[in-house]
């Protein structure tokens, strides 16, 4: 069985791991193996006449074996070891962009940004800028860092810079205290008490950005706290949870009581099993990008970026057992949010209350939260523009477009008078 290589001696970098990667690694390591064998398997079933094509291939599939037959007594075998070759080659590609990637001697700078305040594992970060104060709030299940990954990708600091107080709610991983915690707990207790120490810093009501579930949370916090939420920003916040999704939907409902009884016995859903879940979305994802890596300069800016991003996608952290029962089958299986049934404290989770007002960015092709997911939230909003972005869930923060078209729009909305 093929290994990643050993890393190198790098003096620059002493005692320090190799950084994990892709997770789960095994799986994403089978999928490809799995993928290129069958392709081998299939060739004898092919050459017989047996294999079934789908109509789509099916043409090309018989042009190709007509250029075969054509070709000569031998020209199948000769495919077969051609088959072969490239299915070793395209594994080992992607065995050296994971074993690149693991190696790399990029580490992020955390410098940018000072703690001020601190609850359990929950902490909030201080950007700086001085002006009127924004709270931008990630999602439990990804770490905080995509929103500062790097000094030239960073909604933090482009925040600060154009003169807004920006503030980061950091989440962490659940420890033991956070293990029992449902939605309620991370919105009416941790989320209020980051809003009021940013209120007591500030000396005002901030603007809130939320990221994903953050969104969700930020939302809402806002019906609960209007006094306190001066604005709201929604980036690829969604609300359908079931829209184009019969399969998963599906999925989950089967998984149900197994799943549910592994998360109580567990006391949270692990890394490894989110990192699953995100992957059967896609499973020969991190195959092509990983490949792609293995080609590229590891000293160009582009490798850097990449490795950045994927320590970060790489680095989730584990749900409280709780919150992924209501993120799972309540989200995801009941689609509780549209139907009006996600509650915080006992009280709904209603988009119409919402008296802020509210920009929502969609990313036109988000494939974590589609447009359609989040474009039914946007109609429930009394007070929401609505903006649609080029790039995915991730690209519109971190593509080069973005420090225009998205950052520098956000950071110009919450400038206006009218929000001010």
């Amino acid at each position: 069985m093929a290994t990643l290589p050993p890393s190198p001696n790098r003096p620059d970098r002493p005692n320090r791991p190799d950084r994990p990667g892709p997770i789960p690694l095994p799986l994403h390591l089978m999928a490809q193996a799995s993928t290129l064998l069958t392709s081998l398997a299939a060739l004898p079933l092919w050459s017989s006449g047996s294999l079934p094509w789908r109509p789509a291939q099916a043409a090309a599939a018989a042009a190709l074996r007509r250029s075969l037959d054509a070709a000569g007594p031998d020209s199948f075998q000769r495919f077969a070891l051609a088959v072969t070759a490239e299915a070793l080659a395209r594994q080992r590609a992607f065995l050296a962009g994971i074993a690149a990637y693991r190696h790399h001697p990029y580490r992020r700078d955390d410098a940018a940004a000072a703690e001020i305040w601190r609850q359990g594992t929950t902490r909030l970060l201080d950007y700086g800028g001085g002006g009127a104060p924004v709270l931008v709030v990630p999602s439990l299940v990804n770490r905080a860092t995509i929103l500062d990954l790097a000094p030239e990708h960073s909604l933090m600091r482009r925040l600060a810079a154009d003169g807004h107080a920006a503030f980061l709610l950091d989440w962490d991983a659940p420890a033991a205290e956070e293990a029992a915690f449902t939605l309620t707990d991370y919105v009416a207790t941790r989320l209020e008490a980051a809003l009021d120490a940013v209120v007591a810093r500030s000396g005002r009501a901030p603007a809130v950005i939320g990221y994903c579930m953050g969104g969700l949370l930020a939302l809402a916090l806002a019906q609960r706290r209007p006094e306190a939420v001066r604005a709201l920003v929604l980036l690829a916040t969604p609300w359908d949870f079931q829209v184009g999704r019969g399969t998963e939907t599906r999925l989950l409902a089967a998984l149900a009581e197994p799943l549910g009884a592994a998360i109580d016995a567990i006391g949270v859903l692990p890394v490894v099993w989110l990192q699953a879940l995100f992957m059967a979305a896609d499973p020969l994802l991190a195959a092509r990008k990983f490949t792609a890596f293995a080609g590229l300069d590891p000293d160009s800016a582009k490798a850097r970026a990449f490795v950045a991003l994927e320590e970060w996608a790489n680095d989730c952290v584990a749900l409280a057992g709780p919150v992924a029962r209501e993120c799972l089958f309540g989200w995801y299986g009941a689609n509780d949010p549209l139907e009006g049934r996600w509650r915080i404290d006992g009280r709904p989770v209603l988009p119409a209350e919402i008296a802020a007002p509210v920009l929502a960015v969609l990313p036109a092709e988000d494939r974590i939260v589609p447009p359609a997911s989040a474009l039914p939230l946007t109609t429930l909003i009394p007070n929401c523009q609505v903006v649609t972005a080029k790039g995915g869930h991730v690209g519109m923060l971190l593509a080069q477009h973005s420090k225009s078209e998205v950052l520098g729009h956000i950071s110009n909305w919450l400038g206006r008078p009218t929000i001010l």
